[in-house]
């Protein structure tokens, strides 16, 4: 699948040298320069083709998500920075690429053995791909959350620098680490609070982290939960989730949905799953990009006090489909779960698939389990660097477990002239997310597309 092959039984001082072959043919600096082709596509159109196959009801909700900032447009347009990726230069070399690799899509969770671990957290998009593309998307995506919350200019690309920094120096230390040894790694979420600067930083990711370690289903139930007719029930809380005048008719088809997925489960976790009933299930308006695509959350009990949550989320084509090529996968929710399997250091054991009978495939997870959620407004200048720096760490780790990490070491080498690259690179897309972000206010404005907060009926 992968170049890994290519480099079988070669040693690392081979395969860096080779990889350091590779700036022959594209320089690292061939990465900094960014200006939109001629016949660049029109973003608002893109984004109109990618609603294809969405809940058009739901659709007023991402554009109005999406219109609240640069950052918040640049998180639903994904299928906009697919294409103009599609035309940068590449070194050649593929692996499993996240796909939507931006900074808010990272985070701390749970693992199987209830440690807490810091990750990629979304993975709609993944496909095997050229491995820049992630890169570029969240250096881009730092210098875009740094300016919204108006930082000065200055340290919006240092912060970006210092993920690609971070990324690349990780990079040659998963070089040279055995397979095995890169496979088990991971990245604790206690390294947060050991590395940061002052005392004030630490007792801010301690308490980040207490939190995370208590936000589980048995904390949370009683607030997620009403009591109706004796049973518990899903408490509405639109518009994140509400139960929609057709809910029984969706609850009959999560119903038949659900042995399908419970298929693709290993048997010791379909035993643990078959203690749970279905008792509810209701609509969950989920992210930016992700407005409008069919997501529910079904609540399972398996005693008055022991709750389960599922999300079960819609799986359509990656958006980096029509660059990278097709998936190997048929079913997209499969190709959602293989790739979440592939890069995270650890994944929720009910991670599974599905189809309904209109075709639309899906992929279910757990919910509420230990997740670790990141405010960027409030962090001070010292804590988001080390965040930022975290998040490159962590994309190196997940990039060298399906890539060869000493090909890419060696590309990336030693001097910063990759990072140097990268950051120019993000500086000029943000700019040009901020013009693509000015033509959708326009277009709502001129009513060719709407935006409405209030979810429908």
């Amino acid at each position: 699948m992968f170049q890994y092959a290519a480099t079988l039984h070669h040693t690392t001082e081979q395969r860096l040298a080779a990889g350091k072959k590779l700036r022959e043919k594209v320089p690292r600096s061939a990465h900094a320069k960014w200006l939109p082709p001629r016949n660049r596509r029109d973003p608002i159109e893109l984004l109109k083709a990618s609603d294809r196959g969405r809940l058009p009801a739901l659709l007023p909700i991402r554009y109005a998500r999406m219109r609240r900032s640069p950052f918040a447009f640049f998180r639903g347009a994904a299928a906009i920075m697919a294409a103009d990726l599609a035309a940068t230069p590449v070194s050649g070399v593929r692996l499993q690429a996240c796909g939507d690799c931006h900074v808010a899509n990272f985070g701390g969770f749970g693992t199987p053995e209830r440690n807490l671990v810091f990750d990629i957290n979304d993975f709609d998009e993944t496909l095997p791909a050229p491995w820049e593309w992630d890169v570029k998307r969240l250096a881009t995506s730092i210098v875009r959350a740094t300016r919204d919350v108006g930082i000065h200019e200055h340290n919006c690309s240092s912060a970006a620098r210092a993920s690609v920094e971070s990324y690349r120096k990780h990079m040659r230390e998963y070089a040279a680490m055995t397979a095995i040894e890169v496979w088990y790694s991971h990245l604790d979420l206690k390294i947060l609070a050991q590395n940061a600067t002052s005392a004030a930083a630490r007792k801010h990711w301690l308490k980040t982290i207490d939190r995370a370690v208590h936000h589980t289903l048995g904390h949370d139930f009683p607030k997620i939960t009403a009591i109706r007719n004796g049973r518990p029930r899903i408490a509405d809380r639109p518009p994140l989730i509400y139960h929609p005048r057709e809910i029984a008719a969706i609850g009959k088809r999560v119903s038949d949905m659900f042995q399908k997925y419970r298929q693709t489960l290993a048997d010791e976790r379909r035993i643990v799953l078959d203690r749970y009933e279905l008792v509810d299930v209701a609509r969950k308006v989920v992210g930016v990009g992700s407005v409008g695509t069919r997501c529910a959350v079904a609540l399972l009990m398996a005693g008055p006090h022991d709750p389960l949550l599922l999300q079960f989320k819609e799986a359509r084509r990656s958006v980096l489909e029509p660059y990278a090529g097709k998936s190997a996968y048929e079913n997209q929710g499969e190709r959602v779960v293989a790739g979440q399997r592939m890069l995270q250091s650890a994944s929720d054991v009910f991670l599974g698939w599905t189809r309904d009978d209109a075709g639309h495939d899906y992929y279910f997870r757990q919910l509420r389990d230990m997740k670790m959620k990141v405010d960027v407004e409030s962090m001070s200048k010292g804590d988001w660097f080390e965040y930022v720096e975290l998040c490159g760490w962590a994309l190196a780790r997940a990039h060298a477990r399906t890539g060869d990490p000493a090909l890419i070491a060696g590309y990336l080498g030693k001097s910063g002239a990759f990072d140097d690259a990268i950051e120019k690179f993000a500086l000029a897309y943000a700019d040009q997310t901020e013009r693509d972000h000015a033509a959708l206010l326009k277009a709502i404005r001129a009513g060719a597309i709407q935006a409405r907060s209030k979810t429908p009926a």
